[in-house]
């Protein structure tokens, strides 16, 4: 292979932690000018091999070279000035900083913060047009969504002199239309000759944006394929060591009685303004249904609502024979004791503290059972068993209950929060972002999970940006657009094209427009 041609060369690199091989022995080399992806299992070892590269870790043996010259990297600065940027899962922004502040933390140059801003301003207005990536600079990062938060992060590497961009499952949080738009900058920083290193779980994302693909398993680097030799059945296998069901097979909805009806729902957001408005819907034990919509049109809103953490400004909610309106409420310590289970969608703010061991996120909100709880004091052998017992049936990775809840993968993280909820046997279940950031193992896993629940007589509210989810998982499925729902739909009638078209409120659009006409 010419040298000359690459941009990374890793060789034969080692990283421990404790008893854990994160990294065992992993070799890859990356093309100069290519997108190349790399997947694998969440706990794979992906993001600490990425982390090497960017100098979190140190690696315990091996070697590295970045265009051709040997490297080890001690802190991040030094990959920086080595042209490598790295694009987080969380993203490494402060929010209350413009856009144009936040660019510049760290480099900022100068004694005089106003003459490195016009600098950057002038350097930032040439990069976006460049690549494709305006974005007004002097207003808080808070108020832009997620895509531009994203672009945000992008302009960083690239103002801070990057020709190597690694991004850690950059999707996860996007909207398709984001991801999309995300797309075509990968293409124009390709043509540009930067390298991109996209580490993500969607195999679909692989197929259509990079040029090459490494598979790890279990902290090795297991295969290499030119993206066009290879397809989603063969990487899948790689990845777990076994065939992967792609779509889970589930019977005929064996749907009963209604065990949450809403009636006329107007609720407002933590903020005050009017995200939901006249929703009526029930969900059925027995039943999955499934909630669609781009991100921000209310769904989020209504989940919170159903989980008794937002109040309802009108309308009614009936769940398990209680009643819930602007004047009664119950809040999530009552609704858990009713059997109402909420996995929210952000696991990292809602579902768990950072700190905590994995042993108190199992127990999160189900402080008070008397299985744990002996007063004051909560019964410690106890509460590692629960934990215990809920990562085995789980399959959560590492089974360590003293680990920090910060230390292990998203898609682990995600698995211990649904393994908390679902063990607990409740009546109706409500799920935000069931798989987000979780690999195609994980995915099949708590799929086959909900159906289980599902099959068990259990009412499930399962909301998702993903509409191969919603399609595969739902029973029914109703669509929100703006704070509304625009549409109806079995399951089993749905496509893409419909349900996308309710999503952009098209449909409604397209009948008043039809009505007028005659």
């Amino acid at each position: 292979m010419d040298q000359s041609n690459i941009a990374i060369e890793l060789t034969d690199v080692d990283k421990h932690f404790g008893a854990v091989h994160a990294n065992d022995k992993v070799n890859l080399s990356v093309k100069t000018g290519t997108i190349h992806g790399i997947v694998g299992e969440n706990g794979a070892g992906k993001s600490t091999l990425m982390s090497i590269l960017y100098g979190f870790y140190q690696s315990d043996s091996g070697q590295i070279k970045v265009f051709n010259k040997k490297f080890r990297a001690t802190s991040s600065r030094q990959s920086i000035e080595a042209g490598i940027g790295m694009v987080h899962q969380h993203f490494m922004l402060v929010d209350n900083f413009t856009v144009l502040e936040n660019v510049i933390l760290g480099s900022e140059g100068g004694a005089l913060i106003s003459e490195s801003l016009d600098k950057a301003r002038i350097e930032l207005t040439r990069l976006a047009k460049e690549y494709g990536l305006e974005v007004e600079l002097d207003v808080p990062v808070e108020s832009l969504s997620v895509g531009m938060q994203q672009r945000v992060e992008i302009l960083k590497g690239l103002y801070k002199g990057a020709k190597i961009l690694i991004l850690d499952e950059p999707t996860g949080v996007l909207t398709p239309q984001e991801s999309d738009e995300l797309f075509r900058i990968f293409e124009a920083l390709k043509k540009q000759g930067v390298t991109i290193i996209l580490i993500t779980h969607k195999l679909r994302e692989i197929m259509n944006i990079t040029d090459y693909v490494s598979v790890m398993r279990a902290g090795k680097m297991v295969a290499h394929r030119q993206t066009s030799e290879t397809n989603p059945e063969e990487l899948a296998e790689l990845m777990i060591g076994r065939k992967v069901l792609f779509n889970i097979k589930k019977s005929k909805a064996k749907s009963g009685k209604p065990l949450l009806i809403a009636k006329n729902l107007e609720i407002h957001n933590e903020q005050g303004m009017k995200r939901v408005s006249e929703v009526s819907f029930e969900a059925r034990s027995g039943e999955i249904l499934g909630i669609a919509g781009v991100t921000g049109n209310g769904q989020g809103t209504l989940l919170k609502a159903l989980a008794g953490i937002l109040p309802l400004s009108k309308g009614s909610i009936k769940i398990l024979g209680e009643t819930i309106s602007p004047e009664i409420t119950l809040n999530p310590a009552q609704l858990r004791n009713l059997g109402v289970a909420h996995v929210p969608e952000d696991r990292q703010k809602m579902g768990m503290i950072a700190d905590f061991s994995a042993s108190e996120t199992a127990l999160l909100g189900y402080h008070n059972d008397k299985e744990i709880n002996q007063g004051i004091w909560l019964k410690r052998s106890s509460v590692k068993a629960n934990c215990q017992s809920i990562m085995e049936a789980f399959d959560v990775r590492p089974t360590n209950p003293d680990l920090k809840s910060s230390s292990f993968s998203g898609g682990n993280q995600q698995k211990l929060i649904l393994a908390r909820e679902f063990e607990r046997d409740p009546e109706v279940l409500i799920i935000g972002q069931p798989t987000r950031g979780v690999d195609i193992g994980a995915i099949e896993f708590i799929r086959k999970r909900i159906i289980e629940m599902r099959d068990a007589g259990k009412a499930i509210i399962l909301i998702s940006v993903e509409l191969e989810e919603i399609m595969s998982l739902s029973d029914r499925i109703i669509v929100m657009c703006d704070g509304e729902i625009t549409g109806t739909v079995d399951a089993s009638d749905a496509d893409e094209a419909t349900l996308g078209m309710m999503m952009a409120n098209a449909l409604i659009s397209q009948e008043k427009s039809n009505e007028a006409q005659l």
